[in-house]
């Protein structure tokens, strides 16, 4: 028996029947990018659409992943993977792979089970590689992955994730997502403003940054220079742990030790 319309069981259910689905035969043709009227793009957000128009789910049109994400926070229906909060089953998780060149969200899927304990989610994606080191956000394939939310999850899973919207399912519309409190922006370039300064930021402490790595004309821009830097800096302070081009505590004390 089919899970109830509007659910978030009925719209995992409709996305697992669709594991193994393969794109073609031209370069990302599929039935999604033919119902969103996006076919041969990238096609990720059309099989979430798919999904959810399946599944009687209402969504924000997320065909473009940086649309659907900002659609979710209009809707204070988002949820940033600061390392406080949890995802749930049911949730539209959006990535951005550190290292694929593209430093902004790229590429989003459904959680379908969340290890709040190991920091690990599984997700069924559109347009994902089943292998690792395939291309995780254009593979051509609907796949079941595992996917970790914390940086340190207990499989040591790259952490690409942003965030996550919250569809209003069936009987959660009592409960919807609390906006979360912006705090109060640290202005002294030389203090830790309190987050993880990571690409595609903005600021004075980018500019910091840039200055204490010799940066070409530090703008204050985190951009594919500034991260380079970043990245080569703390493979030459394995102390630091991952090299991944995300400034932490550890990170930005050792930057500003630096000559």
């Amino acid at each position: 028996m089919a899970a109830e319309q509007g659910s978030a069981a009925r719209m995992i259910e409709v996305a697992t029947a669709e594991i193994g689905t393969i794109e073609g035969p031209k370069d990302n043709q599929t039935k999604y990018g033919a119902f969103t009227k996006a076919n041969f793009a990238a096609w990720c957000g059309s099989f979430i659409m798919w999904c959810a128009n399946e599944s009687g789910v209402k969504v924000p049109n997320t065909v473009s992943t940086l649309a659907g994400a900002d659609g979710f926070k209009k809707l204070k229906r988002w949820y940033d993977n600061d390392g406080t909060n949890v995802p749930e089953a049911g949730d539209i998780v959006y990535f951005d792979f550190p290292g694929d060149g593209v430093d902004r969200i790229s590429h989003v899927g459904l959680i379908t089970k969340v290890d709040a304990k190991s920091g690990i989610c599984i997700t069924i994606e559109g347009n994902t590689a089943g292998n690792p080191k395939g291309d995780q956000r254009n593979g051509g394939e609907c796949c079941k992955k595992e996917r970790g939310f914390r940086k340190n999850n207990s499989k040591k899973l790259l952490n690409g994730i942003v965030g996550w919207g919250r569809p209003d399912y069936a009987g959660t519309t009592a409960n919807p997502v609390t906006p979360k409190v912006a705090k109060a922006p640290v202005t002294d370039p030389l203090v830790y403003p309190g987050e993880t300064i990571d690409p595609g930021e903005s600021g004075i402490h980018v500019k910091t940054i840039q200055e204490k790595l010799g940066v070409p004309k530090p703008d204050g821009q985190y951009g594919p220079v500034t991260k380079k830097a970043v990245i080569a800096f703390q493979k030459a302070n394995p102390k630091l742990g991952d090299a991944d081009g995300v400034v932490g505590p550890k990170t930005w004390a050792a930057i500003l030790k630096a000559k």
